[in-house]
This record gives structure tokens, C-alpha cells and sequence, in this order.
């Protein structure tokens, strides 16, 4: 039961660094253009990683790794390129209590993408539980 512990530890670690990052850009945000911003994000997250790959003794050579790996690496990144750009001009134009919950979606695109992709099974309750995140951003998106 640990190992499912340690998993939603970091889980809930993300959550909470995720939301400090809406707060944090919003902030940030203002008098650049989200452009330049993410870029700046993305040059200080480099940094910081690769010292806390390399301080932790986990760096070994990148170019040891399969075709299959760095393939899937480079869509993952691209993906998260295209996320990151897309979610900090959203942030620019409207408010980070409404944006970061409409990001949120992706709970819901996850699981759809599990099943298709990965054949994951989520139970009914699980299923219950994405159907709520989804009912929330419908909520969320209405017009007032």
C-alpha cells in the first residue's frame, strides 16, 4: 500500500505546484509577451533540472537510449511546448481562476487517451470521478 501512497504523494505535490505556477505566471505575465514568458520558464526549468539531474547522480548518456524512447520523449516535449504556449496566452488574456480549471480538461483527454492508446480500464468509479471533472469545466465555460 506504500507504493500507491508514494505515487499519490507526488501526484498531490504536482496539484499543488501546478496551481502556485497559474498564480506565479499570471503575476509574471504582466508587461511581456507569453512568448518571451514561456521561453524564460522553460530556460530556468532547464537549468534547474539538469543540476538536480546531475547533483543526484541520475545523469547517465542520453544517446544510450532507444530511437522508440527518444521518439516518444521528443512528441511528449512538443506536446508540452504547445501546452505551455497555449496556457500562458490564455493566462495573459483571462483570469487564472478560470483558466487553469479549463486546463484541467486534460483529467478527462488523459483517461480518454488511456483507453484508446493504452488500453487502460478506469473502473465506473473512476469513470464517475472524470465524468465530475468534465461536468466542472462545462460549469466553468459557461457564460455568466
Amino acid at each position: 500500500m506504500s507504493g500507491s501512497l508514494t505515487w499519490f504523494h507526488w501526484a498531490l505535490l504536482s496539484a499543488v505546484f501546478a496551481a502556485m505556477t497559474a498564480i506565479f505566471a499570471k503575476l509574471g505575465l504582466q508587461g511581456v509577451d507569453s512568448d518571451l514568458a514561456t521561453l524564460i520558464r522553460t530556460a530556468i526549468i532547464l537549468v534547474i533540472l539538469g543540476l538536480f539531474v546531475v547533483f543526484t547522480g541520475k545523469w547517465s548518456n542520453p544517446l544510450a537510449l532507444s530511437g522508440h524512447t527518444w521518439a516518444f520523449l521528443s512528441l511528449s516535449a512538443l506536446a508540452t511546448g504547445a501546452s505551455w504556449v497555449s496556457y500562458f496566452r490564455a493566462l495573459q488574456m483571462g483570469e487564472a481562476s478560470k483558466v487553469a480549471p479549463i486546463d484541467k480538461l486534460s483529467v478527462v483527454l488523459v483517461a480518454i487517451f488511456a483507453v484508446i492508446f493504452l488500453g487502460e480500464r478506469p473502473s465506473l468509479r473512476e469513470w464517475l470521478g472524470i465524468a465530475l471533472v468534465a461536468g466542472g469545466v462545462i460549469v466553468l465555460g459557461l457564460k455568466r
